[in-house]
């Protein structure tokens, strides 16, 4: 009621307190730490044992939605249309049902969609063609993983760190919101060449400078990348993703993982778009020993509660050990529980 008496009754457009958190958002993160500074002044924050967890949160985006490249082109070239329409007025002696005459070939649907894109992008003020800065990764790093899946996966994770580092807030004009999502697709694709290239070369060094007498195998097959970006991508809301759960229905939205001690005080929380919960538990549990320390909390966690779907061999490892960047030496203990 407070917050109606302040605001004078009025309700601030879904926009304006996006635009808010995006514009404070390193205030906001300072306001958690000094809160959690605060609750260990007050002697709340007892960091033994801290459990982590994720739960999925909806996205204000409809799975229906979602669009492929096929489907966003076609959208394009649907948007194009129907503005020409308007522009025309008239159709001639057409049932006005029927394609165009320019987009009755495959040729005549390229070269449209084409200029369609270009027109949409220069109202933006944007490219055209997405551009993605090579991506540069640590090839010691990624080749412990071993095999190209690692290579992607990993160059995928930069660009969408990227990507969050450039968040801008998602435009109202629907256009606009088309050409993000195709460009978003389209630098996936991009992104998925480098890392192939990148590990066909790592590969190739690999062989001509290995040891003598040591077995390499055969060199990897080159992979053609696929003439469409792949996968899905929501037009609404472009970062968030389909979340499953088993035995859930399944939602448009994101994956928040927490971390809290036993008194229930969050002393960490992070954002992932990967609907599993494998992989989170050795980033969640950096993002909780850097708040620690950002609040001044000079205890560091024993024990570590997870459930199964945790369950990451090397992160695990990883936590024991202490090798995460940031982490005192501590006696830590892994707990898996189902």
């Amino acid at each position: 009621m407070t917050y109606k008496l302040i605001a004078a009754m009025r309700v601030p457009d879904h926009s304006t307190i996006a635009e808010f958190r995006r514009r404070h958002e390193r205030a906001l993160g300072e306001l958690f730490t000094e809160v959690l500074a605060l609750c260990d002044e007050a002697g709340l924050v007892e960091v033994g044992v801290i459990s982590i967890d994720g739960m999925k949160i909806r996205a204000n985006a409809s799975r229906g939605a979602n669009r492929s490249y096929e489907k966003l082109v076609a959208d394009i070239l649907k948007e194009a249309e129907e503005t020409d329409r308007w522009e025309d007025g008239l159709f001639g002696d057409d049932r006005g049902d029927e394609p165009p005459e320019h987009l009755r070939t495959a040729e005549g649907r390229r070269a449209a969609f084409k200029a369609a894109k270009e027109r949409l992008a220069q109202k933006a003020g944007r490219e055209a063609e997405p551009e993605v800065e090579r991506i540069e990764l640590d090839r010691e790093r990624v080749a412990a993983g071993r095999g190209r899946r690692a290579w992607q996966r990993s160059a995928h994770k930069e660009l969408m760190r990227r990507r969050e580092l450039d968040a801008k807030p998602i435009a109202r004009s629907r256009a606009e919101r088309l050409l993000e999502t195709l460009h978003r697709l389209e630098e996936n694709r991009l992104v998925e060449i480098q890392a192939n290239a990148a590990y066909e070369a790592w590969h190739a060094a690999r062989r001509a400078g290995g040891v003598p007498g040591q077995k390499l195998g055969m060199p990897p097959k080159p992979v053609k990348p696929p003439p469409e970006p792949e996968g899905v991508m929501n037009k609404t809301d472009p970062d968030s993703r389909m979340m499953r759960t088993q035995g859930q229905p399944t939602v448009q939205g994101y994956n928040a993982q927490a971390a809290v001690t036993r008194g229930q005080i969050i002393v960490a929380a992070e954002i992932a778009v990967e609907s599993p919960d494998f992989g989170h538990l050795e980033p969640t549990v950096r993002a909780a020993l850097r708040e620690l320390e950002n609040a001044g909390v000079t205890q560091r966690p024993e024990t570590v509660l997870a459930d199964a779907g945790y369950w990451h061999t090397r992160q695990m490892e990883n936590i024991v050990s202490g090798r995460n960047p940031g982490a005192r030496p501590a006696r830590r203990r892994a707990t898996r529980r189902r």
